[in-house]
């Protein structure tokens, strides 16, 4: 047999593999195993966790009660505290008609605790019932009004363990929350709201970022932890708190600058104009509280703080102890009453 005869196919064919070798991705390099599971598609290697919170501080920092809208349910319309056009909101209620209560939505009460490692926002309900309600921390930690985060719960745990399922944190890198004027409505936006996702259940640079449970102490509590490190360490910072569904979207803030008046309506009878909610409906947020520093009471979105005139380091006339009028309860809607330091809403 002539061997040069049967050199030649073989040669050929070698380099025809070769060269097919060369044209399909991937054949020839080092290929890298995947885990599988019996069923076939890849598994995901399991998040490894450092710093998990523990128990609440036993001081807190801060605390803020909220209306309790349980109490005018029957006649549809909030308790108080609504108003749209300062981005306050008491809207635990279905739109329209208004007559659809959800307990699981109306804040009722909210404390701050914090540590060296966290900071943690404590959401008090009526009635935490199971529903596809959202809970969110919103924090301003340069004081300029304007939310800079947002801690966002989607999903609640069914135990008291803390998790980070559900949770993410987002960022306004770009300060467009707020549009012009913080907290007070400027119309329309083209804003993007907190537009950067920094963490998303337990991804991210720092797994630990956030967390979530259901308090051990009250099944009506949601308790929301953020590390100060992934904040900057803030020594001085406002937080607010909400509860709400699908509105509580982190690229519809704020929510006054997103929708007219019109567009929104109103829970309270008294501004007819606007009465009933609308668009903006199944939300509740609480007042802004002030941690680390002693509030001048025209910080946006603040909780009422009532100043004794001639106490230390307050200006007035010493003598007996009375209340000043807070900012927050003047214009259109408010009326206040010196005999007893308390603020009231009035159709305007």
């Amino acid at each position: 047999m002539n061997m040069k005869k049967l050199r030649t196919p073989s040669l050929m064919v070698s380099l025809i593999v070769i060269i097919l070798a060369c044209n399909i991705p991937g054949l020839g390099e080092t290929a890298t195993a995947t885990p599988f599971t019996e069923s076939g598609p890849p598994t995901e290697i399991p998040i490894q966790h450092q710093a998990i919170p523990v128990s609440l501080p036993p001081d807190r920092s801060s605390h803020a009660g909220d209306f309790d809208s349980s109490t005018t349910a029957e006649s549809k319309q909030a308790a108080g505290g609504d108003r749209f056009t300062f981005g306050k909101f008491e809207r635990p209620f279905n739109a329209n008609t208004m007559d659809v209560y959800f307990s699981e939505l109306d804040i009722v009460d909210t404390l701050v605790f914090q540590d060296d490692t966290w900071i943690y926002g404590v959401i008090t309900l009526k009635e935490l019932a199971p529903s596809q309600g959202k809970y969110a921390l919103e924090l301003d930690v340069d004081l300029d009004g304007k939310g800079d985060w947002l801690i966002l719960a989607s999903a609640l745990p069914s135990s008291t363990d803390w998790t980070t399922d559900g949770v993410q944190a987002y960022n306004d890198a770009n300060n467009d929350v707020g549009n012009e004027s913080a907290m007070r409505t400027d119309g329309s936006t083209t804003g993007d709201g907190f537009e950067t996702l920094v963490f998303d259940q337990g991804h991210g640079d720092d797994p630990d970022t956030s967390w979530v449970r259901i308090s051990p102490d009250d099944p009506n509590r949601v308790e929301i932890s953020i590390k100060r490190s992934v904040l900057g360490n803030p020594e001085r910072y406002l937080i607010g708190m909400w509860a709400g569904t699908s509105l509580l979207d982190p690229a519809l803030f704020d929510l006054n600058d997103h929708f007219t008046h019109e567009q929104a309506g109103a829970a309270d009878p008294g501004f007819e104009i606007f009465y009933p909610i609308k668009e903006i409906s199944e939300i509740d947020n609480s007042c802004r509280m002030a941690v680390g520093f002693e509030p001048t009471g025209l910080e946006p979105g603040l909780c009422e703080v009532f100043i004794p005139v001639g106490a230390p380091g307050v200006p007035g006339i010493p003598g007996p102890t009375v209340c000043s009028q807070p900012p927050s309860c003047s214009g259109c809607g408010y009326t206040w009453d010196p005999s007893t330091c308390t603020c009231s809403q009035v159709p305007c």
